[in-house]
């Protein structure tokens, strides 16, 4: 028992090095790091050395804003890596220059600025972040106003994070991402705001890698639009652009993979012919709203993800299956089961008719070898028809997966379809004599 003692009492994170300690406290909250400097002599001063401060601010807004101030002031790392702001009140501007100008004398390599408030008058952000090099991950979110009416100086900057701010004016969007030479990984997220109407967002990027562009409903508002140009692009998603007067992709010749979900008719009317270069794709559209380009041919596409929620979806794969002679690989994708409350919700589709193309497209009589459908809906019977369809002409097919929902006790009146599902589909004379038919539960 004393043995057990002595171990309880013994500091054993004291006697480990120095920059594991700061390792360790790093991944902590870091209310919880300044707290230890009570701990003893020897850890009064370890906080000040941890590269990661993280700060939320709840309750008194006032004194929130004096202890950070404080602790920013004390603090001693001679490289700061990360800063994290969250503010939830409204606090005075000047602290937020403050805090900005500390984090730039640090050395600051991630900053993320969090405002969650909508009062008063966005909050400018302080340009005097914009003239170091050092800064390599910028988040900005919710009620902060960009105004850059020049160039600056983010030579070092690959991660942007904008969401929900405000921009003074097309200028100031155009401004920014020029003076981003090396950025790689951009997200922009437009909300609803009254200071931005009818900006230009125009992303002109060498060298961008990644891009997620999205935006909630508008509200009857014309938000302008995006004119996207970047050359070395490879992942692309555009969801939710509701209520914008364009989206134009002009060049993207290296694309691998896009995701395109949920964009309005006046948005997609170029989208999809600027996506011919992509290996991947994955559409959640209406074809209702889709706007599909005459003699439009993906000759690069070989994986291609659809989901099969919206109101005659069917057409569009159609579309999709003559226009991509060399896809191997094709996954179906049922939402509405788990999502009862989505705008093209199946309960409430009328009943529709599979248009299967005039002639077997190159791609199953050629090149398709995977087919998966997860949540088919076997009591509709267009449903059925696509099944069919791809079975009995997709010719170099060697698997295909589809995907069920276990039956809950009060959907018990589905089993009986299910039971048609699995007797109808070892039925189809397939087209490949190799495929392997599998039937699982999810």
């Amino acid at each position: 028992s004393l043995r057990k003692r002595y171990v309880v009492r013994e500091d054993r994170i004291s006697s480990l090095p120095e920059p594991l300690i700061l390792q360790i406290l790093s991944l902590l909250p870091t209310k919880l790091v300044i707290a230890t400097s009570v701990l003893s002599k020897r850890w009064r001063s370890v906080w000040k050395k941890v590269p990661i401060l993280r700060f939320e601010s709840k309750g008194n807004i006032q004194k929130f804003a004096e202890n950070v101030s404080m602790s920013l002031l004390s603090h001693k790392s001679p490289v700061l890596e990360t800063l994290h702001l969250k503010v939830n009140d409204r606090c005075e501007d000047v602290y937020i220059g403050i805090w900005a100008g500390i984090a730039v004398t640090r050395h600051v390599r991630e900053l993320e600025l969090d405002l969650g408030y909508l009062c008063g008058n966005p909050v400018r952000f302080p340009s005097c972040l914009l003239c170091f090099d050092t800064l390599e991950t910028l988040k900005l979110k919710h009620y902060i106003l960009l105004d850059i009416p020049s160039m600056v100086s983010l030579k070092s900057l690959r991660t942007l994070h904008l969401h929900s701010v405000v921009y003074k004016d097309s200028e100031s969007v155009r401004n920014l991402f020029a003076s981003c030479p090396n950025l790689e990984h951009l997200v922009v997220h437009r909300g609803f705001h009254y200071n931005d109407d009818g900006v230009r967002f125009v992303i002109e990027s060498p060298s961008l890698k990644t891009l997620l562009v999205s935006g909630g409903e508008t509200y009857g508002k014309q938000n302008g639009g995006y004119v996207i140009n970047v050359p070395c692009l490879q992942h692309l998603t555009i969801q939710m652009l509701k209520g914008y007067e364009y989206c134009l992709i002009e060049n993207a010749p290296e694309l691998v993979d896009a995701n395109i979900i949920n964009v309005s008719h006046t948005t997609n009317e170029t989208i999809m012919g600027s996506l011919k270069s992509a290996k991947r794709l994955s559409l959640d559209l209406s074809p209702l709203e889709i706007a599909y380009p005459t003699g439009l041919v993906f000759y690069q596409l070989v994986s291609l993800e659809m989901y099969t929620h919206k109101v005659a979806w069917w057409n569009l794969l159609a579309l999709m299956l003559d226009s991509s002679p060399k896809l191997q690989v094709l996954k179906l994708i049922d939402r509405s089961s788990h999502q009862p409350k989505l705008v093209s919700d199946k309960k409430d589709m009328a009943p529709g008719k599979w248009n299967q193309p005039e002639s077997v497209p190159e791609c199953l009589l050629s090149h398709l070898e995977t087919f998966v459908w997860t949540r088919p809906d076997w009591i509709r019977e267009e449903e059925k028809e696509v099944a069919r369809y791809i079975l009995r002409n997709a010719q170099q097919l060697k698997k295909a997966t589809f995907i069920i929902d276990p039956i809950e006790p009060k959907r018990l009146f589905r089993l009986a379809k299910r039971r048609e599902m699995l007797n109808e589909l070892p039925a189809v004379i397939m087209a490949s004599k190799s495929c392997n038919l599998v039937v699982e539960s999810e």
